[in-house]
């Protein structure tokens, strides 16, 4: 391929190796055009019109819709799930309870010697969820009343009453084992 090219210079004729007169200066004049075109005004009322037309529509609205609040109707009633969807101090007094209640059965430690007790408490705190379920469900049904929201409270407490009594036959049940480990090796 080199050979190539230097037989094609070689048979091209260069007519000449000096530059035209004024070359320098065309050079500089096209190259300055390049590099610093004239900007074309372009006719851009059109867009002032439109912007101007937005404007007005945006502000029109905005005062119609601020002027003329609409009215929030409720197709359906809320449905409520847990005291907190009642009032924020109802749901404090429930998040506290149930987070005693999580942290008492979590602390809970069941052997093969205690399962039966745990087991038995931990069935009747089953049994007053689904009471407090159904609570819940008859505040839906039978709309807010201050009995209701008292027996959820009560359930609430009954269930961490019943931790706190397991968690003390758990240990009494351990302090009884430990003396009699003792009084057997002595």
């Amino acid at each position: 391929m080199p050979s190539d090219l230097r037989q094609l210079l070689r048979d091209k004729q260069i007519q000449s190796n000096s530059l035209s007169k004024g070359h320098r200066k065309k050079f500089k004049q096209k190259l300055f055009a390049e590099l610093h075109p004239e900007k074309k005004r372009k006719d851009t009322s059109w867009m002032r019109i439109a912007a101007s037309f937005t404007l007005v529509i945006g502000l029109s609205a905005s005062l119609f819709f601020f002027n003329n609040p609409v009215e929030e109707t409720q197709s359906d009633p809320t449905q409520i799930e847990n005291l907190g969807s009642i009032s924020p101090e109802l749901g404090k007094i429930e998040n506290f309870y149930l987070a005693s209640i999580q942290n008492q059965i979590s602390s809970l430690v069941q052997t093969p010697e205690n399962a039966e007790l745990v087991n038995g408490y931990l069935h009747k705190i089953a049994e007053l969820s689904e009471e407090y379920k159904t609570l819940t469900n008859e505040l839906n049904t039978e709309g807010l009343n201050q009995a209701t929201i008292n027996a959820l409270i009560e359930n609430l407490q009954q269930r961490l009453n019943l931790l706190y009594q397991l968690n003390e036959q758990i240990d009494e049940f351990k302090k009884l084992q430990n003396n009699e480990t003792t009084s057997i090796q002595a």
